[in-house]
């Protein structure tokens, strides 16, 4: 299939007043911190979770999404690293706290990090730049922000983190890209993953992540070898415009190639971008591409929550919403059915709506006041109120 469409995607953009809506529950019922390293029992059903937002807001939204969803277990957190600059990729002080202590609160959390594989890795930096500095690459020249990012994650406690190494490598996109020069980008790649193995402690899972379909060169193309690899995952979001569900599963290095190379390298799959995009509110879509991951089992997923793509963010996207929090809603680590069956996106049944919380005289009109305690106001930047009319979400 010819390359798509790129989306022009801000990580750091929240999509709706959501953020707002943060319940302290998280929090409060995480119990005593567990170090990442000691055993997490055995995970019987996929882990999932959302982004939410690249920051702080984005650990406490989870609080809400979850109360949202009945309870249901976030269990995976998933933040980028911003590509602007090196100093960024190796994790800048205070960045990536928030996320390890939320990560250490429980054993069974998965924390999931998007790794630019270059600076200036969205600033359209052309073919032949992008050659000479995957080379450059490849001869070992940025080992040092790589190690610098290990060390990093070991001494924050979050030595198992998933790390998403130079996702959509098959696209035009990003500097990281695979396309001018694939040799380079593998053998990179691989430097990267033995640099970073390297560092004492650390038990990093390595996920290669390409966007669906073939795009600007096939994925396959990019795979750096199964040493180096630990889950092959994809992006896979609704498009492009009027492809249907079982064209994305048949297409060119689409959905069931995905799974079939995986099972071929005897590595696990994992889904850590998807959601809706070029077809709308496309509740089809929502409940074939649920269904598919409860059939396969990916080690995670995590939708991109935010418009045009997101269920709860985003207000466009009503009966795609419905068909989401209907199949996923009370979700815990109870065996599910391989296909469960949503109501019709025309007559959505939605679960009880919670109780609405009394405003109190020193809430501001509309507003409940959150009691968050000073470590989550400390990251948050200030006190937060919840919006009366998140509850209305689900009507």
């Amino acid at each position: 299939m010819a390359a798509r469409q790129s989306r022009t995607r801000s990580r750091r953009r929240p999509a709706r007043a959501a953020a707002a809506a943060i319940a302290a529950a998280a929090f409060l019922a995480a119990g005593p911190g567990v170090a990442a390293g000691e055993p997490a029992a055995p995970e019987p059903t996929p882990a999932f979770g959302a982004y939410l937002d690249y920051g702080p807001r984005g650990v406490a939204r989870m609080a809400a999404l979850s109360h949202w969803l009945g309870g249901a277990e976030l269990r995976v957190g998933h933040t980028y690293l911003p590509g602007d600059r090196w100093s960024n990729i190796e994790g800048a002080p205070g960045f990536l706290d928030v996320w390890a202590d939320w990560r250490t609160r429980k054993a069974d959390r998965m924390l999931v990090l998007n790794v630019p594989m270059m600076e200036r890795n969205e600033e359209h930096v052309d073919d032949d730049e992008v050659r000479a500095l995957l080379r450059q690459g490849a001869a070992g020249r940025f080992d040092h922000h790589f190690r610098a990012l290990a060390e990093r994650l070991v001494a924050l406690k979050v030595p198992d983190t998933v790390l998403v190494l130079g996702w959509e490598m098959n696209g035009t996109t990003y500097t990281h890209r695979c396309g001018p020069d694939p040799e380079a980008w593998k053998t990179y790649w691989n430097r990267i993953v033995t640099t970073m193995r390297a560092v004492p402690g650390q038990k990093f899972r390595f996920d290669f992540a390409p966007s669906r379909g073939r795009d600007a060169v096939p994925w396959t193309q990019c795979y750096p070898g199964d040493a180096t690899v630990d889950i092959v995952g994809m992006d896979s979001y609704d498009q492009p415009r009027g492809m249907t569900f079982d064209e994305q599963v048949k297409e060119p290095y689409g959905l069931q190639a995905h799974v079939d190379f995986a099972k071929a390298h005897g590595k696990p799959v994992s889904y850590p971008e998807w959601g809706l995009f070029r077809n709308g509110d496309n509740a089809a879509y929502m409940r074939r591409m649920l269904a598919w991951m409860d059939e396969h089992k990916p080690v995670y997923n995590t939708v991109t929550d935010y418009c045009p793509h997101g269920v709860w963010q985003c207000d466009d996207n009503p009966r795609s919403t419905a068909v989401y929090r209907s199949v996923l809603f009370g979700r815990t680590d109870e065996p599910e059915p391989t296909a469960p069956t949503p109501p019709e996106p025309t007559t959505p049944t939605t679960p009880p709506v919670p109780t609405v919380p009394p405003t109190t005289p020193e809430a501001p009109a509309g507003c409940s006041p959150l009691e968050l305690g000073d470590w989550v106001e400390y990251w948050l930047g200030g006190k937060l109120c919840m919006r009366l009319d998140w509850y209305a979400r689900a009507k």
